[in-house]
């Protein structure tokens, strides 16, 4: 049997990171289930009780979500319109239960393919803060998770926060998730799309990105830059092509044939698209 400790600061928490190898826990909503009936032998970490590591504040520069934020208070955070992708993902994590307890930060430590909050995330440019003994230091999200199950963490740090740059209020967003059911579900296929667009209702900047298709949440980078100038209006999806898609690296499971994940994909970046630039979309 390992040890255990809940401190309730943050300096503690690295305290006990200086002596020791230790498995951090933000909710347990990914570790308990894999854990099974076996045995815990590791050293746990439980970050819940540090309140400086939870909540959303906007700062001179973006916004801040502490790493302990949960999907829920993604839910109820008065944001911009730019965020409405993120909340739509918020909502797809699991039951209500998952969503009070699941964290940001354990969702993308995890670095599950199918992890919902990637892709918005993506879209929206986010960068990961992380501590240690030794200092902090930030990275953009598509470095720091570097493949199925494995990010840069070392295993002296943590995420303190994840970052994301000011949005303009033309920023509009969505996500679009498909699974073999409605709710309680892993993706078979996900896409997040941000739109941003001047007084002259062209479009200034694109950022789509797609999960569960490839071992890493990956953004189609020359969709994006294809879209610049063009208008932000009902049929922007008619210029997406199956080239735009090719870039994935889907795998055929139990859920989905690599094919019918491409066909997915393609459908869901369409439709995401669509509801990025619908009018009269109000705050959520």
């Amino acid at each position: 049997m390992g040890n255990f400790s809940r401190p309730t600061c943050l300096d503690d928490a690295l305290r006990n990171m200086e002596n020791g190898s230790w498995r951090i826990l933000a909710g347990g909503t990914d570790f308990y289930p894999a854990q099974g009936d076996r045995p815990i032998t590791e050293n746990l970490l439980d970050l819940t009780a540090i309140p400086e590591l939870r909540g959303i504040s906007q700062l001179d520069d973006g916004w801040r979500f502490g790493g302990l934020t949960t999907w829920s208070d993604v839910i109820k955070a008065s944001l911009p319109l730019a965020f409405d992708g993120l909340k739509a993902a918020a909502r797809e994590v699991g039951s209500i239960q998952i969503q009070n307890s699941g964290t940001i930060a354990g969702n993308i430590c995890n670095a599950s393919p199918a992890a919902d909050g990637m892709p918005p995330l993506l879209s929206l440019s986010a960068e990961v803060e992380l501590v240690s003994p030794s200092g902090t230091r930030r990275m953009p999200l598509d470095d720091f998770v570097t493949g199925v199950r494995s990010t840069s963490c070392r295993p002296d740090e943590l995420v303190r926060a994840v970052h994301i740059p000011a949005v303009s209020t033309g920023s509009r967003s969505a996500f679009l998730k498909l699974g073999a059911r409605r709710y309680l579900v892993i993706s078979i296929a996900m896409a997040a799309v941000l739109i941003d667009s001047n007084d002259q209702g062209k479009i200034t900047r694109a950022r789509i990105a797609v999960g569960s298709c490839s071992p890493v949440a990956q953004r189609l980078i020359g969709l994006e830059q294809r879209l610049l100038g063009e208008s932000a209006a009902s049929g922007l999806s008619e210029l997406v092509t199956g080239g735009d898609i090719s870039v994935l690296n889907p795998i055929n499971d139990v859920r989905a044939s690599a094919s019918y994940r491409l066909s997915a994909a393609e459908e869901l970046v369409r439709r995401a698209l669509e509801e990025a630039v619908r009018p009269g979309v109000e705050a959520s």
